[in-house]
């Protein structure tokens, strides 16, 4: 199971999306999505309204399942944020939101930005470079 992170639904939104990732997509049938980035596209979209990319997020959102913050998910990343921080690798609230969510379900994390999750212990698939 995959845990697709903010930056390839962006991508897979563009009216020509990076060859790769779409070949990648195109064989894969179950993605899972964390509400943190769910708040990340809605954000985007307020600030920056463009109707086709509202519908086709509307669409990708109906089809694949949204993960909610859970309080394990939140210690997890709590203790991640903290450890990481400790060793001088300060990482942000809404990644390691994220990432405490593919590690707790035991997912993989597709992402083209892994050094967002360098040190958090977690399988990552990167489908630009496939």
């Amino acid at each position: 199971m995959l845990l697709v992170d903010t930056d390839i639904i962006g991508e897979l939104s563009r009216q020509a999306p990076d060859p790769c990732v779409l070949a990648w997509a195109s064989e894969v049938m179950d993605f899972r999505f964390s509400v943190i980035s769910l708040e990340e596209i809605a954000f985007g979209l307020a600030w920056r309204p463009d109707p086709r990319i509202q519908g086709w997020v509307a669409g990708f959102f109906s089809r694949h399942a949204a993960l909610p913050v859970s309080p394990e998910i939140a210690r997890r990343a709590g203790e991640l944020r903290g450890r990481l921080a400790a060793q001088g690798s300060p990482h942000t609230q809404a990644d390691l939101l994220i990432a405490a969510t593919a590690l707790v379900h035991g997912l993989t994390l597709v992402t083209r930005n892994s050094r967002d999750f360098d040190g958090c212990g977690l399988p990552l698939l990167n489908p630009f470079s496939l």
